[in-house]
């Protein structure tokens, strides 16, 4: 059992994933691209739906829901993609260079992650359409507001799905990772109160928010704290200005763990230790501490990995099963009971000025999707 794309049909793929490329939609700002996407899924013949999670997330625009009926009696999965992505730093100019590499011709994001994803979910649509439809019953999800935390996910009514499992194709590794194991993330604000006074004159007057902070990191364990779990510092901000005893600190700071209890452990001790350093320091502190998503793991045996690992093969590709750092909108689906498998699509470098990705990752990847739906019907 097995599924192939045509020539023209992947050509026409790498045509319309640099048409989404040069629609510009950071998170909350999906609008064109939604609506490009609609159109696409309405030219196919299918009707579309549009939640209003927008309220919720903040997004000009709601997830779009669509279906391709199968046969009578048959299942019916989900493929999932995010229309959003990370804020640009400059225009997005997609151009192909040698060995069918595509990428920006500015020092921006491609936006590959997610765009490669919603061209192959698209074409895969397009060839069920044109070959008199697919094996199994099709969903099809395109969310916004990944990139901020899965809010699109997470504001998504599941309710609405009739899948059985499905897969998000939103991990910008070699095809063939097959991601069975990904974090629980926590993000933690810590505000810091202290006393403003000259720093020339009357610094022992004054109680430095900054040094405060500082003196809190300094204690902390950050970056791979074993093979699972990591922490980092992100961002620091304060003060008013350089003769001026620091009044007041912000720091952002986060931790990861494929082990949830371990995650929590990790937030505690970064917590006490901020605790400790503002009080030492006579500081007040403000702490918000939020669990953005929650971890899971998917054994080898579930159905939707079956399948992924048949798609895979029949492409030539062993699969390798991967734990990842990285959430994905799998995170939020998993969280609420709905099995859903997150692969690679063959992206590089993601979230960085020289994202890219080649066009035999998205041909690849058509054919994997193809294979998902042919082997989903077993």
């Amino acid at each position: 059992m097995s599924a192939r794309a045509t020539r023209q049909e992947k050509e026409r793929l790498v045509d319309e994933f640099v048409r989404l490329c040069e629609i510009e939609s950071p998170s909350r700002s999906e609008r064109a691209v939604a609506d490009a996407v609609a159109a696409d899924l309405r030219e196919m013949g299918l009707d579309v739906t549009e939640d209003d999670s927008g309220a919720e997330t903040g997004s000009d625009a709601g997830n779009l829901l669509a279906r391709m009926a199968g046969p009578d009696g048959t299942r019916t999965i989900l493929l999932c993609a995010h229309l959003d992505t990370v804020p640009l730093d400059d225009r997005v100019e997609p151009v192909r260079g040698e060995n069918g590499v595509i990428s920006n011709r500015n020092e921006a994001i491609l936006g590959a992650d997610n765009k490669a994803a919603v061209a192959v979910i698209l074409a895969a649509l397009r060839h069920f359409a044109a070959d008199g439809g697919p094996q199994v019953g099709i969903e099809v999800l395109f969310t916004t507001c990944e990139e901020r935390a899965l809010g699109g996910a997470k504001a998504f009514d599941l309710g609405r799905l009739r899948s059985d499992y499905g897969y998000v194709f939103d991990h910008a590794t070699p095809i063939g990772d097959v991601i069975v194991a990904a974090p629980t993330y926590y993000r933690i604000e810590a505000r810091l109160h202290g006393q403003a006074a000259h720093a020339g004159i009357r610094p022992e007057a004054g109680h430095n928010a900054i040094a405060a902070a500082a003196a809190g990191i300094a204690q902390m364990r950050l970056g791979r704290l074993d093979p699972g779990t990591t922490a980092n510092v992100g961002t620091i901000s304060g003060g008013t200005a350089g003769n001026v005893v620091a009044e007041r600190c912000k720091v952002e700071l986060e931790a990861r763990s494929l082990d949830n209890e371990r995650a929590a452990e990790v937030v505690s001790e970064m917590v006490d230790h901020m605790t400790q350093a503002a009080s030492d320091s006579a500081c007040d502190l403000d702490l918000d501490v939020e669990e953005l998503f929650r971890g899971y793991r998917m054994p080898r045996s579930a159905p939707p990995v079956q399948v992924a690992c048949a798609a895979l093969a029949d492409s030539g590709f062993e699969p390798r099963f991967v734990s990842t750092g990285g959430g994905s909108d799998a995170n939020a689906f998993q969280a609420r009971g709905f099995p859903c498998l997150n692969l690679a699509n063959g992206t590089e470098a993601n979230h960085q000025p020289d994202e890219h990705v080649t066009v035999e990752a998205l041909e690849t990847m058509l054919d994997v999707a193809l294979g998902i739906v042919a082997h989903g019907a077993a």
